[in-house]
């Protein structure tokens, strides 16, 4: 069945904008709420409050409103909170500023519903999978190991494979935090706490690859 036809397009871009993503969050809240199999695009473009044929202006089908929310949902990564200052001397510093603020983001309340859809999806749709893997998990391990790179060839750390250490770095700034969230297993943890597991990892980090 051909989709339907919509009256006309938004005017201007900033009218096209906001369109678009009053109906990212809508189809979000659908997909949230019935799973994806169980979302429909009627039911979304209520939850939007646009009409079918708006809907279909600026998405094709349901696969391309879902991968238009995978990329919103883990472009917070590549928006700055894997910023490293290379000019700091002080690598344990830089790493605490980074880590609780990539922990921080990381446990959010809500975040974790849109990650366990994208995982039960993956299967079927395996492009959406590797664009939130690209666009999120990549970024920020590329970003930790360009900064580690740099302090090794500085001499502030002494690093055989980078790419290993900055995704042991990454793992165990959230260890006991991320996972219990992601099954519904514990609350978002205390800012607190947060800072008390990223100080443990960054300690063993730095005895580990630390210069001696």
């Amino acid at each position: 069945m051909n989709a339907p036809v919509a009256l006309r397009r938004p005017s201007t871009e900033a009218e096209e904008g906001a369109k678009r993503r009053q109906i990212i969050e809508g189809a979000r809240a659908v997909f949230l709420a019935q799973g994806f199999d169980a979302a429909s695009m009627g039911e979304i473009a209520r939850a939007s409050r646009v009409s079918k044929g708006t809907l279909y202006v600026y998405f094709k089908d349901k696969d391309e409103l879902f991968k238009a929310i995978a990329a919103k949902e883990c472009v917070f990564q590549a928006e700055g909170i894997f910023s490293f200052d290379e000019a700091d001397p002080n690598v344990e510093a830089v790493l605490m500023r980074v880590f609780i603020a990539f922990v921080k983001a990381l446990c959010e309340p809500g975040r974790h519903s849109s990650l366990r859809t994208v995982i039960a999806i993956a299967d079927r749709m395996p492009e959406v999978g590797q664009m939130f893997y690209e666009a999120g998990p990549a970024v920020g391990l590329a970003r930790t190991r360009a900064y580690l790179e740099a302090e090794v060839t500085a001499g502030r750390l002494v690093i055989p494979d980078c790419e290993i250490a900055a995704a042991q770095l990454i793992e165990a700034s959230h260890a006991t935090l991320f996972k219990p969230m992601l099954f519904n297993f514990a609350p978002p943890p205390a800012p607190d706490r947060i800072e008390y597991v990223v100080g443990i990892a960054v300690k063993a980090f730095l005895a580990a690859y630390g210069k001696k």
